[in-house]
């Protein structure tokens, strides 16, 4: 079973920063490669830009719960929720493909 895991492409749990604008305000997000792809898969099923996404997830938790304590963490568990609930999978090779609901 940990093969699974370890045998993964290296290029998935590589970290990419992108910057963008969160509130108008220019930042940097630093996450993992494997969750840039699901963001980017979010949004385009949005039909928005992925810093278009993320700044309306980051205005809509400062509305419910006020300023996250650590949003990268909060845009991980998103990807999570979003694969759980699509019926995502993910293949051996290290590939991802999303499932037809």
């Amino acid at each position: 079973m940990c093969q699974v895991f370890a045998g993964q492409d290296p290029e998935r749990y590589t970290s990419t920063t992108r910057r963008l604008r969160l509130n108008g305000q220019s930042t940097s997000l630093r996450l993992e490669n494997a969750f840039w792809v699901i963001l980017d898969q979010i949004s385009e099923a949005d039909g928005v830009s992925t810093p278009a996404f993320i700044s309306k997830l980051h205005a809509e938790v400062l509305e419910t719960r006020g300023e996250p304590v650590n949003f990268t963490s909060l845009l991980r568990t998103a990807c999570l929720v979003f694969m759980a609930q699509s019926g995502a999978t993910d293949h051996h090779d290290g590939s991802q493909s999303i499932a037809a609901e």
